[in-house]
């Protein structure tokens, strides 16, 4: 415990320090320092409430302990009754704040990027890769988060053969970094003239937004190529070399955009996204070379990873990795996610602490 309180005292300390800093006029006026701040600030706050609480409580204890031991009868009852209160709510104060103290992946108060294509399954895969769209979108909404739409390749069927989009929110990436993976579905196609069940599957791949300043990329790395964008997009498509596609020579990773207004807009984007994906290869081959960090993990993150089946004929979801089951997938499709987003926050802290400890 003197340990804990020892790490719990400078975490204050910290955020003691944190919120001078943000009083003052040069900090004030610079939005990067005062954003990096702020997500500090928010990461802390949890920490610093709850161990103010245990501290209260804590006090009060020691209070209870010398009224048990007054020679008054009815003092003495007092007091103990205070302690019985009080043993199981230190503990739960401990409890919690060794789930807080859990290292966090710096990037969770991030913005993100996801990244969702339709894969085994045709047309059917492509369609449900334009229904995961809407799930997600639905569920930013509700949490007041917004969506930019990156690159998006229509499928003439409906729903997508990819959609890329950002998420602007506040621990955005933290939140969702758990959906990379497949995404299986079980129903009855549209096509499916005899009723049959059909499988498909889209997969899901969620980054973090990088600042520059964070994650450096070799510009002599990139090959960087304008072309007419192409599709439904206003009067400008077609007629102008807006749309950017950019490649990263090394790991042959490409990023094509073209839903912006003008091409330094696309530019932007596509740089943008260009770096959060070669930051996710660098921290995969990161984590391949760390297996305590992969053991660590609730999913591997890997596209090919069978993480979730929607069941459509039960209404039915399951999460493989925490074995989570609902039949509510008609909630679950309108975006209503949070129980679900929560049981995976709570299995990646377990199972984290669990690594710790062995």
């Amino acid at each position: 415990m003197a340990k804990m309180e020892e790490r719990l005292d400078s975490i204050v300390e910290r955020y003691n320090e944190i919120n001078e800093e943000m009083m003052k006029p040069d900090v004030v006026s610079d939005r990067k320092t005062m954003a990096k701040l702020g997500r500090e600030q928010n990461e802390l706050t949890p920490i610093v409430e709850t161990y103010q609480e245990y501290k209260q409580a804590e006090s009060e204890y020691a209070d209870a302990k010398e009224l048990s031991k007054e020679e008054d009868k009815e003092l003495r009852e007092l007091g103990q009754a205070e302690i019985e209160r009080l043993e199981p709510l230190m503990q739960e104060y401990l409890d919690k704040l060794e789930l807080l103290l859990v290292p966090k992946d710096p990037n969770d108060s991030h913005n993100c990027i996801l990244e969702i294509r339709g894969a085994a399954g045709g047309d059917e895969g492509n369609i449900f890769a334009g229904d995961l769209f809407r799930m997600y979108s639905k569920y930013c909404e509700s949490k007041g988060w917004k969506i930019e739409v990156i690159e998006a390749e229509d499928s003439e069927a409906g729903g997508y053969s990819l959609i890329s989009f950002k998420v602007n929110g506040d621990g955005a990436y933290g939140t969702l970094k758990f959906e990379s993976g497949s995404h299986r579905v079980q129903r009855v196609p549209k096509t499916e003239a005899q009723g049959r069940i059909h499988t498909s599957t889209a997969t899901v791949l969620c980054m973090p937004e990088i600042e520059e300043e964070d994650f450096d990329i070799d510009m002599n790395d990139l090959e960087i190529e304008t072309m007419r964008a192409s599709g439904a997009g206003g009067q400008h498509i077609n007629k102008t070399d807006s749309a950017v596609r950019i490649i990263h020579k090394p790991t042959g990773i490409i990023v094509k955009c073209q839903d912006g207004r003008s091409q330094h807009e696309n530019r932007a984007t596509a740089l943008m996204t260009i770096r959060a994906r070669v930051y996710e290869e660098h921290q995969r081959e990161l984590d391949e070379k760390n297996d305590a960090e992969r053991r660590t993990k609730i999913g591997t993150g890997d596209r090919a990873e069978k993480i979730r089946t929607y069941n459509y004929p039960q209404n039915r979801v399951t999460d493989h990795r925490i074995g989570y089951t609902v039949n509510q997938l008609d909630r679950i499709m309108d975006g209503r996610l949070d129980d679900l987003m929560n049981a995976l926050q709570l299995a990646d802290q377990q199972a984290k602490l669990a690594g710790e400890k062995s």
